[in-house]
């Protein structure tokens, strides 16, 4: 099945990342003060860490379906 396999090489891919990255951060603006013209805006960084069992599990998933994908196939 063409489908199963690239579901399997899409979880590979996100398990490589997940491996690489180990999280990601993103930036939030906030108003502070808004007086008349006058406007302050506080930024915060916020991180989002992901486990290695994140990555594991994606891993294992995508060698199951590439596998399955292949099986089916042949």
């Amino acid at each position: 099945m063409r489908a199963m396999s690239l579901a399997g090489i899409l979880l590979l891919l996100i398990a490589f990342a997940a491996f690489a990255y180990q999280g990601f951060t993103y930036t939030t603006s906030e108003e502070v003060i808004d007086v008349g013209p006058l406007q302050v805006s506080k930024e915060t960084d916020h991180s989002v860490s992901l486990p290695p069992v994140v990555g594991g599990i994606a891993l294992v998933g995508g060698v199951l379906l590439l596998a399955l994908g292949y099986k089916k196939s042949a």
